[in-house]
């Protein structure tokens, strides 16, 4: 959310939506093939229903932001992304087990790390909206690739160690949920911060297409192998057919990459 929007405050609209297109890319199937290849994933009860959320929220980002993406539709995202929030807790609701509270520590100590934390990430994020402009520029290459591929890469690591991390303890609602609920919120309330920040205008126009559709494409392949397999896990085959899917969106953004 930091990257993109202080890269569309910056008139770096392309590195922003790069940033979007291609973390949502990144995330259903370089991290979710890469899980699946470490161990087969069983897919959690209310899986498909958040892959649909999933789908829908990628495809109204991707319908909004072609030709000039205005603040009206980051209000219009902003909107969806509440009721996105609702629909996501009704479908949990079923599932949600009290638990103790836990005790109290220092309020000091918390506000502290919190406005430290705000603090880093914003300089990181800066930092990365930088290197990247400062990267495409000494390569010759369009700023929304290297946002589709470099920056969009380095902000879903956090994801990749989570789910690496969960699948080697078996939890396959956390790896699912994490990369599911990324993508709703990379679509609508990151979307919502490019638009509302941004100029509107976007000139890397084969990202704003290709990368649109390579991601619909993606979350598309993705609910209908959740809706149709019959055992309701992710395998390794599939697994190896998202990451092949993750080289071949980078190729067929990398063929328009030049400035």
């Amino acid at each position: 959310l930091v990257v993109s929007t202080m890269a569309a405050a910056q008139h770096e609209v392309d590195l922003g939506l790069g940033n979007i297109v291609g973390s949502n890319v990144a995330n259903l199937t370089l991290v979710l093939g890469a899980a699946a290849l470490l161990q087969p994933i069983d897919l959690p009860v209310g899986t498909k229903r958040r892959a649909l959320l999933c789908l829908g929220a990628v495809a109204l980002f991707g319908w909004l932001v072609q030709g000039e993406a205005s603040r009206l539709e980051g209000l219009v995202l902003i909107a969806v992304m509440v009721v996105a929030l609702m629909a996501m807790v009704r479908m949990e609701a079923d599932e949600v087990a009290s638990v103790d509270a836990a005790p109290a520590g220092s309020v000091l100590s918390a506000w502290a790390w919190t406005v430290g934390s705000l603090v880093a990430t914003v300089a990181s994020a800066q930092a990365v909206v930088w290197g990247a402009t400062d990267i495409a520029e000494r390569a010759g290459i369009a700023d929304g690739f290297v946002g589709f591929s470099l920056v969009a890469l380095g902000t879903s690591l956090p994801e990749l160690v989570t789910v690496v991390a969960a699948a080697r303890r078996d939890e396959s609602g956390i790896i699912v949920g994490s990369l599911l609920g990324s993508n709703v919120f990379n679509s609508l309330a990151v979307g919502a911060g490019l638009f509302l920040a941004g100029d509107g205008m976007v000139t890397d126009v084969d990202l704003q297409v290709r990368g649109s559709i390579a991601a619909i494409v993606v979350a598309l392949v993705v609910v209908l192998a959740m809706r149709t397999v019959g055992r309701n896990r992710l395998v390794r085959a599939e697994g190896a057919v998202l990451l092949a899917m993750y080289a071949a969106a980078m190729v067929v953004l990398a063929t328009s990459a030049g400035t």
